[in-house]
């Protein structure tokens, strides 16, 4: 026996069967107790350089919890409901939450955490690939996996970021907007006259809201005296608590829009027969302020309302789109009317100038051509 330290310091010892072993104090666990940790090594030089090391990390504060590592299953669950909990919003927790129980935890959940290895994660993602998951979905996985392990290597649960080391899958392209022309846009709105929520798809494509941006629109949030209507909320559906209202998905999201006087007078229809209805449903009526709402005042569930906009289209004779496309229409048609590429990242709410231009670029090559025209008739006619 040799190297026994005093009463809270590390001891080294070596043991009958010659091994050298080390005793390190650690401080206290969870529950109060003392926590102390064991090393051993074949000779004293290699148990006095682990003891020094488990020391550093005691004295730095970054030492584990003793015990068994962690799983991956227990570090996303904690770091799903106290870390991601107070950054993301409720839908992306949720998001989270069914990614880790769904095509993380049935895999890779009962590895030990500072054991993942990339080829763990390669070995998942191809396999979610097998089982019908998009490339899309996998990308989301790993971009969880990466932000979830960051935060496990710097509180040094691991000693990397295994994510860092694994290309996703191979994503496939966007697919192109498919935006109806003027002649199409006016034969949804002639069919949609005299229909309940008539206005809602004259808002679609006259001003290019995101859908959860128009099913939570309020009243309060359109002033019809001044022709402006302003995003301030959207409207989603949250496993647990129904039909909530978010904050929007960016900064750039809440806007101010200048609204087309025929629109405003769609609105002002609108809001007399919604008043009518409110009367015919009496004590049934919850006011929800809703600009696009059921009968009975509450707010339209993002399903039907999709329902209603492949109605619509069939009753138009009109070539079916995607309800986005609405909003792709609408900027579309902006954007061929001269509008600034500029102006039209505002009305839609973008974050920056590259994702309209990114998204419109079918659009960019006549643009282009028409200022070209242009330009030939300011300097040479």
């Amino acid at each position: 026996m040799a190297g026994r330290g005093a009463n809270g310091r590390s001891t080294i010892v070596k043991n009958a069967d010659g091994r050298w072993h080390g005793f390190v104090s650690m401080g206290s666990k969870g529950d109060g107790r003392r926590d102390r940790r064991h090393v051993s090594a074949a000779t004293r030089a290699a148990v006095v350089a682990k003891v020094k090391e488990l020391e550093i990390k005691r004295d730095a504060g970054v030492a584990a919890a003793s015990g068994r590592s962690m799983l991956v299953e227990d570090w996303l669950t904690y770091w799903a409901d106290n870390i991601a909990a107070i950054r993301v919003r409720e839908r992306t927790l949720d998001t989270y939450r069914a990614l880790i129980r769904m095509h993380v935890v049935p895999y890779i959940g009962k590895r030990r955490l500072d054991q993942l290895q990339p080829e763990d994660l390669e070995q998942t993602y191809k396999q979610l690939l097998a089982k019908g998951l998009s490339p899309a979905s996998v990308l989301r996985v790993h971009r969880m996996l990466h932000r979830a392990l960051k935060i496990a290597m710097q509180r040094e649960r691991v000693a990397r970021n295994v994510a860092t080391l694994v290309e996703p899958p191979r994503q496939e392209r966007a697919k192109t907007p498919e935006p109806l022309d003027v002649e199409e846009c006016k034969r949804v709105l002639a069919a949609a006259e005299g229909q309940r929520n008539a206005a809602r798809w004259t808002v679609a494509l006259a001003l290019g809201l995101r859908q959860s941006e128009a099913l939570g629109l309020q009243w309060k949030d359109i002033d019809l005296d001044g022709a402006r209507l302003s995003v301030r909320r959207g409207l989603h559906r949250v496993p647990g608590q129904g039909l909530v209202f978010t904050e929007p998905k960016t900064d750039r999201s809440r806007r101010t829009i200048a609204v087309p006087a025929p629109l405003i007078e769609a609105l002002r229809r609108h809001r007399v027969a919604q008043a009518s209805e409110r009367l015919v449903a009496g004590t049934d009526w919850e006011d929800w302020d809703i600009v696009f709402a059921q009968p009975n005042g509450r707010p339209l569930d993002k399903h039907s309302d999709y329902e209603a906009w492949v109605k619509l289209l069939q009753r138009a004779g009109v070539r079916h789109i995607r309800l986005h496309d609405g909003r792709h229409t609408a900027a579309t048609l902006l954007l061929t009317a001269g509008v600034h590429p500029r102006v039209v990242m505002e009305l839609l709410g973008h974050s920056q100038m590259r994702t309209t231009t990114d998204i419109y670029s079918h659009v960019m090559p006549a643009l282009a051509q028409e200022a070209a025209d242009r330009m030939a008739k300011t300097l040479w006619t």
